[in-house]
């Protein structure tokens, strides 16, 4: 797969730093798996971000050393593509899940147990995990989810099927990363499933009050 919608630099920067939620990462990462672009724009983060630590220790504020470095990565990456690390695969096995989810949905897509939790959504949440919510979806063909934003950052990417919104077409391995500014309604594409891993530091925001209603009940 051949992600079309990447992490947002300011993402990578934190995932970089370690600064990012453990949630969020665990969806990060899961993205990176698949994507070389993103890899290789993460070590260009990674370099440009020991440089600038050194820099920083001398005469640098944080705040100007963070917008040199989002300037350095808007620019032309130093690394065109990045080696895979030994435990990415490149091709899509249906059954296996991305390594980064196996310490807490296991290794197989065929074992996981759903839980529904509203018309034509189902969900696992992962526990034990700090920093934010972890959740694996399973929406039917077809759907449309509630018009919503965002209380704060929410990253998801797509295992398997497809959805459209405002952003464009998601499918496996795209990374929707998403911020408090976006307003939008997904809809899943006809005939397979869609199911995603997805992540928040914040409570979605439903701008309907059905939705806003029975929001407690569903846990997003």
């Amino acid at each position: 797969m051949k992600p079309t919608h990447h992490l947002d630099d300011a993402t990578l920067l934190s995932y970089s730093s370690g600064a990012l939620p453990a949630a969020l990462a665990v969806v990060a990462s899961t993205h990176l798996e698949c994507c070389a672009a993103c890899r290789a724009h993460l070590l260009d983060a990674d370099q440009i971000g020991g440089m600038l630590m050194q820099q920083q220790r001398v005469d640098a504020p944080a705040h100007a050393a963070r917008e040199v470095m989002l300037a350095l990565l808007d620019a032309e990456p130093a690394i065109q593509q990045a080696a895979p690390p030994p435990d990415i695969v490149e091709e899509h096995d249906l059954d296996r899940l991305p390594s980064a989810l196996h310490p807490w949905f296991g290794h197989s897509m065929r074992a996981l147990r759903w839980r529904r939790v509203a018309p034509g959504v189902q969900r696992i949440r992962a526990t034990g995990i700090g920093g934010g919510d972890l959740m694996l979806l399973r929406i039917a063909p077809g759907s449309k989810l509630p018009l919503h934003s965002h209380g704060g950052s929410e990253l998801t990417v797509i295992l398997d099927g497809a959805y459209d919104d405002m952003l464009g077409h998601f499918g496996p391995g795209d990374v929707a990363d998403l911020d408090s500014g976006v307003h939008h309604q997904p809809v899943t594409s006809p005939g397979l499933p869609c199911i995603c891993v997805a992540a928040t530091d914040a409570p979605l925001v439903f701008s309907g009050w059905i939705a806003r209603t029975l929001q407690p009940l569903f846990g997003f």
